[in-house]
C-alpha cells in the first residue's frame, strides 16, 4: 500500500492535447485548441493510432480489427461467454443506442437470452473498454438503482448521426475528468445523468463528494437554452448549469465564473477539464 497508485486510462482529450502534464487544480484557466487538432479528434476519436494517423481508410480498418480482436478474442480469453455470436448482435444494438437509456428487457427479448445474460455482457463490454454506464442521479441512492442507465461508446467517431456523436463526445470527456480527479485524490466525483417523471431530462450531473457540482446540456447547433436546465438546477442545488454547443467557436472566459445556466462552446468548457 502507497507504493503506488492506480491510474484509469482514457482516450485522447481536449485538455490534455492542450497541455498533458498532470493537474495541480480540479479545473484550469480555459485554453484554445488548434482548429486542426479538434476536428482531428472530432473526425478520428481519442484513441492513439486513428487520432495521429487521420486516415479515413486506417481508421476503418482499425475499428473493424478493434472490434474483432475485443468481441472474439479478448471475450474468449477472459470470460466463460460461449454465445459470441449473440454477443455481437448486443455489440451492434448498443452501438446504435449510444446515449440513450438501456432497456434490459427490450435487449433480451431482442437477442432472446435472459434478462440477466444482458446484464452480465454489458458489464463485459464495459470493462473491456467498449463503452461505459451512467446511472440516473437521485438522492435516494434505491431509487437510482431501479431506473435503467445510459450506455455511452468509447468511441465516438463510429457514430454517424451528429446529436448522438456530441452527446457521446462529451460523456467521454466528462467520464475521462471525474475519473482523473477521483484517482489524483481532489476528491469523490462521480457523472450521473437526469430524468423526472414528467420527462424532463438533463443529458450529465457531475457530483463532488456526493453533492451535485454541475449540470451539462449537449447540443450541435442549438444555443437556445433548455428550460431543463433551470429547472433541474433548482432541484437539485447545483453550482453550474451548462449548455454546451459543439458548434460555437471558443471564447477566453472561465465558464465556472457563472452561476446561472449559461451557454457556453464546447471548445472553451472541455479545454478546463483533464
Amino acid at each position: 500500500m502507497g507504493r503506488y497508485f492506480l491510474y484509469r486510462m482514457h482516450p485522447f482529450s481536449i485538455a490534455e492535447l492542450i497541455s498533458p502534464a498532470l493537474r495541480k487544480t480540479i479545473l484550469s484557466a480555459p485554453q484554445p485548441l488548434d482548429e486542426v487538432e479538434w476536428s482531428g479528434l472530432w473526425t478520428f476519436g481519442g484513441f492513439p493510432e486513428p487520432f495521429t494517423r487521420r486516415d479515413a481508410r486506417f481508421s476503418r480498418r482499425w475499428q473493424t480489427l478493434r472490434n474483432a480482436q475485443l468481441l472474439r478474442e479478448d471475450v474468449r480469453e477472459l470470460t466463460r461467454i460461449g454465445s459470441i455470436d449473440q454477443l455481437l448482435v448486443l455489440s451492434t444494438l448498443l452501438t446504435a443506442r449510444s446515449g440513450q437509456q438501456i432497456v434490459y428487457a427490450s435487449l433480451a427479448k431482442e437477442i432472446r437470452v435472459s434478462e440477466n445474460t444482458i446484464r452480465t455482457w454489458i458489464g463485459v463490454l464495459a470493462s473491456l473498454h467498449q463503452g461505459f454506464l451512467i446511472k440516473p442521479w437521485h438522492r435516494s441512492v434505491a431509487a437510482a438503482i431501479r431506473k435503467e442507465p445510459k450506455w455511452f461508446l468509447r468511441d465516438w467517431s463510429t457514430l454517424s448521426d451528429e446529436g448522438q456523436r456530441a452527446e457521446t463526445f462529451v460523456g467521454c470527456h466528462l467520464l475521462k475528468a471525474v475519473e482523473g480527479w477521483t484517482d489524483l485524490g481532489f476528491g469523490q466525483f462521480d457523472l450521473y445523468y437526469l430524468r423526472d417523471k414528467q420527462k424532463r431530462e438533463v443529458d450529465f450531473l457531475v457530483t463532488k463528494e456526493q453533492k451535485p457540482w454541475f449540470l451539462v446540456e449537449v447540443k450541435k447547433t442549438d444555443t437556445t437554452l433548455s428550460p431543463a436546465l433551470a429547472y433541474m438546477q433548482q432541484q437539485t442545488g447545483a453550482e453550474h448549469a451548462f449548455q454546451v454547443v459543439m458548434d460555437e467557436p471558443y471564447v477566453n472566459t472561465d465558464c465556472f465564473t457563472r452561476r446561472t445556466p449559461t451557454v457556453v462552446p464546447a471548445r472553451t468548457f472541455l479545454s478546463q477539464l483533464l
